[in-house]
């Protein structure tokens, strides 16, 4: 009679949700206690459904259905909770959410460790390899979580993944949060845009004052004539984060270890990397060693060519300059601009951001068959907009959030929150929220190129057709998580691609053929410096979560001082690197892993970036799968053979 009771309480819990297919409408949070009792009601709802899930008879084939049902309920109130930290305005609203998640986290540390759960989930009987492989992946979810461990390692366990996810909470939260600025005569800002400076604060000796908010802060360090300038604002966004990140990453790297080595691991890297692609840290490390040999002479060559560069617009001997990392990016561009005649800030004239959000859209409608409707929503500030996603037949997809401008308290960087996933097995829809920083006045083509990458992530959770929410859309290996987004990233070095834009706008000035073209030669110059500082960022992350932990700020210096440029003191780049802090942890080399996917997926675009066909068929057989089939069959299915490394290796040789 229990079993029966359960069953239909899990049913009832299952289809309560299910309607037909509408528009998601965004949560609007007013206050901090709107918050905390929607965070009450959820926790109660999660209790009753562990134990209805705990109660299924043994060897039944409900319990992926009731997993995914009680996932979709966290992504009910969770998902939106998620995205409201990064860019809600109201400070009380944001540590409600953040509390929510941390109350959520410990209610999921011990559901992970449910026995219960865990036997029928290991008894669960599967219908097919969708079935198969989502209870493999959700039973390395519970035994990495600790439920086959002994008592006190699973509560040690526990214990950890709660202090791990508020050390993550407070490390995010200061570089968010973070108000330090730079102050300068107009004359210190010979070279930087206008646009930029004109209509910031100024102090009381009017002097311009700016943030470190990539919008300010970029354009000083790439564009300012006077050195001093630039490495007064390299140094202050060299310092993002602070001092109290540094300790808080050295935690969260002990906590790493320590948990790690409850399940029998040397290195938190070992651990967490057997369930991606790579497999573990060793054959990470190879890859990357690969890498680094196909750019190590290149890196040199790009030094040669900036060093020259600096002699020059100084007017120094060379034997006599010395190159600073706060010269990089100045003198990549000025070069750029000295070979191939392009200045990125020209291309704000030609990509107003409303239009160039516009631009993205319409390469999806070409490419996938997708449109996209604006939609009237309240949302958590004014400038945010809501879109309906629309097949080519009308067939409602899902719903996109774009929100595109700089404010103060605002995650300050672009990302993609795939915050609600699709479930065909009940009509569940799924939502992504697309957050950047662009300039109001354009975007430059290397911005317009990011913004085409982090769509690609919301293409990647809106186009999804999984059977259950727990492997739709992002939720793969985070090692192919960056694939579907970064091979988009050519697309914008494409003129016919970019003739949509003059499609879709008429007053906007078309870009000259020739400006573009050089633009896609341009950007092959530097690729050794970008390579080589991956690299590093990559090797660190790994080092970080070896089998030793050190020192976050001593690890990074001593291998920073590897490098050509050395370490520059005073600079403690680790604190603001929120990759580290975050679930990228040991998983940073998966921009490069990724990349390489990237370009062998590219591969079958080569003839027409437009091809309509080839994107279904990429549709249909990567994007739509998610995480529910391997990535390498995706890739083997789309490309019709294995995947190969021989187009990533190739790209890096080009000149």
């Amino acid at each position: 009679m229990r079993a029966l009771q359960s069953l239909l309480l899990v049913a009832a819990l299952l289809f309560a949700r299910t309607a037909a297919a509408q528009v998601y409408e965004f949560p609007h949070y007013d206050d901090a206690a709107q918050v905390r009792a929607d965070c009450d009601r959820l926790l109660a709802d999660l209790k009753q459904r562990e134990r209805a899930i705990a109660a299924l008879p043994e060897r039944g084939g409900e319990v992926l259905a009731a997993l995914d049902a009680l996932n979709q309920r966290v992504e009910d109130l969770m998902g939106p909770l998620s995205v409201v930290p990064a860019v809600h305005p109201a400070k009380p609203v944001r540590d409600a959410a953040e509390a929510c998640d941390l109350a959520y986290q410990r209610f999921n540390n011990a559901f992970l460790q449910n026995a219960k759960v865990y036997a029928r989930l290991k008894q669960a009987a599967v219908a097919d390899d969708i079935d198969r492989r989502l209870q493999r992946e959700e039973l390395d979810l519970f035994e990495d979580s600790g439920v086959a461990l002994a008592p006190a390692a699973r509560a040690r366990a526990q214990r950890l993944n709660a202090e791990l996810t508020k050390l993550t909470q407070d490390f995010e939260r200061r570089v968010r949060e973070n108000h330090d600025t730079v102050a300068f005569t107009e004359a210190e800002l010979e070279g930087v845009p206008a646009n930029v400076w004109h209509n910031a604060k100024r102090d009381a000796q009017g002097r311009v004052v700016l943030g470190l908010d990539y919008p300010s802060a970029d354009p000083v360090i790439e564009r300012a004539v006077q050195e001093r300038t630039r490495e007064r604002m390299w140094r202050a966004t060299m310092r993002l984060g602070g001092e109290a990140n540094l300790k808080t990453l050295q935690r969260i790297a002990q906590r790493r270890h320590e948990y790690a080595a409850l399940f029998g691991f040397g290195s938190y890297a070992d651990f967490t990397m057997r369930r991606r692609m790579v497999k573990n840290a060793a054959e990470g490390g190879a890859f990357l060693d690969s890498v680094a040999a196909a750019v190590s002479a290149r890196e040199r060559a790009d030094l040669a060519v900036l060093r020259e560069a600096k002699a020059q617009a100084t007017g120094q001997l060379l034997a006599n300059t010395t190159l600073q990392r706060w010269d990089l990016a100045y003198l990549t561009e000025r070069v750029r601009q000295q070979r191939y005649a392009v200045d990125q800030e020209a291309f704000r004239a030609y990509f107003p951001p409303q239009r160039s959000l516009e631009f993205v859209f319409a390469v999806a409608q070409r490419l996938f068959g997708v449109r996209f409707e604006a939609l009237t929503q309240t949302l958590w500030h004014e400038q945010a907009r809501a879109y309906a996603v629309r097949d080519g037949n009308g067939t409602l997809l899902g719903t996109l959030f774009v929100d595109l401008f700089p404010r103060p308290d605002k995650y300050n960087h672009a990302a993609v929150w795939s915050f609600r996933n699709v479930a065909t097995k009940n009509g569940r829809l799924p939502a992504a929220a697309l957050v950047t920083n662009f300039d109001r006045q354009g975007l430059t083509l290397s911005e317009l190129e990011t913004l085409l990458h982090e769509f690609g992530h919301a293409l990647h959770a809106l186009l999804s057709t999984t059977r259950y929410s727990i492997a739709g859309g992002t939720n793969v290996q985070l090692d192919f998580a960056e694939a579907p987004s970064q091979m988009l990233e050519d697309w914008v070095y494409d003129p016919a691609v970019l003739a949509l834009f003059q499609q879709l706008c008429a007053e906007c000035k078309p870009v000259p053929r020739e400006m573009i073209e050089r633009a896609q030669r341009a950007r092959h110059f530097g690729k050794g410096l970008f390579f080589a500082r991956q690299l590093v960022y990559a090797r660190y992350d790994l080092a970080l979560h070896g089998k030793r932990v050190e020192a976050p700020l001593a690890l990074w210096s001593r291998m920073e001082r590897a490098t050509p440029l050395g370490h520059v003191s005073g600079s403690i780049l680790p604190a603001g690197f929120g990759h580290l802090a975050s679930g990228y942890g040991a998983g940073y080399y998966g921009y490069l892993w990724s990349l390489v996917v990237a370009e062998d997926l590219r591969t079958a675009f080569a003839a027409d970036r437009l091809d309509a066909a080839v994107g279904r068929r990429y549709r249909e057989t990567v994007l739509a799968n998610g995480g529910q089939v391997a990535p390498e069959e995706l890739v083997q299915r789309f490309l019709g053979r294995p995947g190969t490394r021989e187009a990533f290796f190739r790209s890096l040789a080009i000149e």
